[in-house]
């Protein structure tokens, strides 16, 4: 048997103790689970979602259009329950520029977060654009370029992102909004579109942030956050009150391969994304028995958690085959079992099937 490592790693506030040893579940990725048109590629498939009747919605960046340097890379599909593809939406959206997220609410309304336009899109079911949270920079503007990421961070403006990442929503119809990489906050949106309030900042303390990558609501209005930088996933209430933050600390192969680049160097220093149980996309199963699923950059696995942040099985390594992921940049889960996860590096979706853990 190999020998495995545990990596522990100190974090402010209160952090759940994790056991020695964690199942592994078992599963199935399904074959071809998805029929693009021959003419109809996928790059880096940053986003995928769930509607209520099982459509599967793909956000890739893809569709490029430009210079080799920023170029504009977001394409929005739509394929149904059984993989086939139905049609783009937002084609030539003005708000398309690098795809990072997309979810569907419990409307079936569709929701998009452009980390390139620093803009949040809702499309109604059918397609159209409903509503539009930021604004891109305008390209007549002297200064329009690559945003910077100046020491000390520039104040966040209400009503604009910078670098924005991911979305959710409460019961009430309220929409948090992860924002993201430069301004390290989490926005409140009620349901007419109003901004109520922002909180967070960057940090490693308790209620601040180091890239807030992705994002989910529980049934009971908590909101969780996958705070990548920090090695943590924190959670709040409604209003921003800092509940509880947990980190994923399982047993992991020293000699496991990182999909791309070298292997990191363990224990890392300042920016934590390439840590083992670093939480790149997180994901809650619906209720009434809600579970969490979260993956990591390296080694490249996910993990199914309780609410509570106590981890119930572990699945998955990095690799380019099936069953193996490249930096799962998104996972869906409409129900324990079963899982939909975009992976930048293999520009692909997979759709897994779990067996129980007994």
């Amino acid at each position: 048997m190999r020998r495995c490592a545990l990596l522990f790693l100190t974090m402010a506030g209160t952090l759940l103790a994790q056991p020695a040893r964690v199942p592994e579940i078992p599963y199935r990725s399904v074959s071809g689970f998805l029929k693009l048109p021959a003419d109809l590629y996928l790059g880096e498939v940053a986003g995928v979602a769930v509607n209520s009747k099982r459509h599967i919605f793909v956000f890739s960046r893809a569709g490029t259009s430009g210079p080799a340097y920023g170029a504009s890379s977001a394409q929005l599909l739509e394929f149904d329950t059984d993989g086939k593809f139905l049609r783009e939406i937002g084609h030539n959206l003005y708000a398309w520029s690098f795809a990072h997220s997309v979810k569907v609410d419990r409307d079936d309304n569709i929701w998009v977060a452009d980390k390139g336009s620093d803009m949040v899109i809702k499309f109604d079911p059918e397609g159209r654009v409903a509503m539009v949270f930021g604004r891109k920079q305008e390209a007549s503007d002297e200064g329009t370029a690559p945003l910077k990421h100046p020491r000390p961070p520039l104040p966040p403006v209400d009503g604009m992102f910078r670098q924005v990442t991911d979305m959710a929503w409460d019961a009430a119809g309220n929409t948090y909004i992860s924002d993201g990489y430069i301004n390290s906050r989490v926005a409140k949106i009620d349901k007419g579109g109003n901004w109520i309030k922002s909180w967070g900042e960057p940090g490693d303390q308790p209620g601040q942030f180091s890239t807030p990558h992705s994002i989910a609501v529980d049934a009971e209005g908590n909101v969780y956050v996958a705070d990548r930088g920090n090695r943590r996933i924190q959670v709040f209430d409604g209003d921003g009150k800092f509940l509880r933050q947990m980190a994923i600390d399982v047993p992991f192969d020293p000699n496991a391969r990182p999909a791309i680049g070298n292997k990191p160097q363990l224990p890392l220093i300042g920016n934590q994304a390439m840590a083992p149980g670093a939480p790149w996309a997180i994901c809650i199963t619906p209720p009434p028995n809600q579970l969490l699923y979260s993956s990591d950059g390296y080694p490249g696995r996910i993990y199914k958690l309780t609410l509570e942040g106590k981890v119930l099985g572990v699945l998955g390594e990095s690799g380019k085959q099936l069953k193996q992921f490249g930096w799962i940049h998104e996972i869906a889960c409409p129900s324990e079992n079963e899982l939909f996860v975009a992976e930048l590096l293999n520009w692909r979706v997979q759709k897994l099937i779990l067996e129980p853990v007994r």
